[in-house]
Formats: structure tokens, C-alpha cells, sequence
């Protein structure tokens, strides 16, 4: 009998668990599913599929990271994006890549992923790594320079940043867990965001003067 109440209670618990463990994309439900990224059709999760018949085989391959990004920017880098809008044949199957490459100087500023964990491989430089843990980690920066051929790992949702420590151009390509990680650059959401956080919040928030966010605003006009 008491087995009996121990079962049924671990049967009834179980459903209430399932959505903890639920760390990724959906699975699929087939071989794949082409993004019809002009599709009407009503889709919770990723794009509706194009007819296999529709779809070639283009979509198994991909030659957009081959080739270096521009990085005469503001930040003095480049992120070549791989997600599902510019590589349809991930859609529903939980996967996407980015490419970055770095200006000596360059950073590719602090950010968050809010739906993928992300493991990278540095290929050709030196960068330095910054992961910023949560409160519960006393908001510890774990950082190292990491070089050509070692990798690293930022765990889903953790501000994280990187920064060409080296005197000649670095790259790195990293991988998601999700076909639409997400990004939040964390500078231009604070002072770029549209319409703006109002200026005596982020004033209260940063314990700085008005015209201190107001100058940081103005570097982030308009999204750049």
C-alpha cells in the first residue's frame, strides 16, 4: 500500500517537473523543416516548413562565416549572424552559429544571450573572455585570455563579453543551443533603448548625474 502511494504520488509530481528540465529548443518532429521565413502561417516556436519538394538541399550548407567581417565599427569588431533568418535549414532543430572578428582594441561588448548557452572556439588571436556571474555568484567576473585553437563556454543568460587583448586581428565562431539565441547588447539597451528609459531612472539606478546619462545616451542615438 505504501509503495502504492509512493508511486502515484511520483506519477503526479512528474508533470509538475517536466518544465524545469526543459533547457532548449522543442525537439522536432522531423527530418527537417526549411524555414518558409515569408510564411503566414500561425507558429509558436521557429517558421513553418517549407514543402520538402520546395526546399533543395541548400539549406544543409553554408558558406557565410568563410569570409571575415568588416570591423571598422564603433566597437571595432563584426558579428557575422548564422540563426535561423539567414540559414533556414536550422529552423527547429535547435542550432546556430556566429562569427566575430576583432580590430586590435576590439570588443564585442557586454551582453546576454536570454535563450542559449553558447561554447565558441577562438581562431586566430588572442581574446580576452569575461563571464559575469549572478548575484547568487557574488557577481564574479571569471575572465582569461584565450587563444587560438582553446575554447570557451558561457552558460545561458550570463553577461558576457569579449575583448582583442592581441596586436593583430583575432576571430571566433561560436555555437547556440537555440536557432534564435536572442542578444541583448547591455550599453545600447540601457541608453539606446526605444522610447528611452527615462533619464532619473537609469540616474537612481547608476548613481550618476543627469548629464553623464544623457551624454551616454547621445553615444547610443538611434541604435548604434
Amino acid at each position: 500500500m505504501g509503495y502504492s502511494k509512493n508511486l502515484g504520488a511520483g506519477l503526479f509530481a512528474m508533470p509538475l517537473l517536466a518544465p524545469a528540465v526543459l533547457a532548449s529548443d522543442p525537439d522536432p518532429l522531423q527530418d527537417f523543416c526549411v524555414a518558409d521565413l515569408d510564411g503566414k502561417a500561425v507558429s509558436v516556436n521557429g517558421h513553418p516548413c517549407k514543402p520538402m519538394s520546395e526546399a533543395g538541399d541548400d539549406f544543409l550548407f553554408s558558406s557565410k562565416l568563410a569570409k571575415a567581417g568588416n570591423t571598422s565599427t564603433p566597437n571595432g569588431s563584426a558579428v557575422t549572424e548564422l540563426d535561423v533568418a539567414e540559414w533556414p535549414g536550422t529552423n527547429t532543430l535547435g542550432v546556430s552559429m556566429n562569427r566575430v572578428d576583432f580590430a586590435p582594441g576590439g570588443t564585442n561588448p557586454p551582453h546576454i544571450h536570454p535563450r542559449a548557452t553558447d561554447i565558441g572556439i577562438v581562431m586566430k588571436g588572442e581574446l580576452l573572455v569575461g563571464i559575469l556571474g549572478s548575484l547568487d555568484s557574488g557577481n564574479k567576473l571569471y575572465s582569461r585570455v584565450v587563444r587560438a585553437g582553446e575554447t570557451f563556454l558561457i552558460p545561458r543568460g550570463l553577461m558576457h563579453f569579449q575583448f582583442n587583448v592581441g596586436k593583430t586581428h583575432a576571430s571566433m565562431v561560436v555555437s547556440f543551443n537555440s536557432q534564435n539565441p536572442g542578444i541583448i547588447f547591455v550599453p545600447l539597451t540601457l541608453f539606446g533603448s526605444n522610447p528611452p528609459i527615462p533619464t532619473p531612472v537609469l540616474t537612481k539606478a547608476l548613481r550618476v548625474e543627469a548629464g553623464v546619462v544623457e551624454l551616454l545616451k547621445s553615444k547610443f542615438a538611434g541604435g548604434s
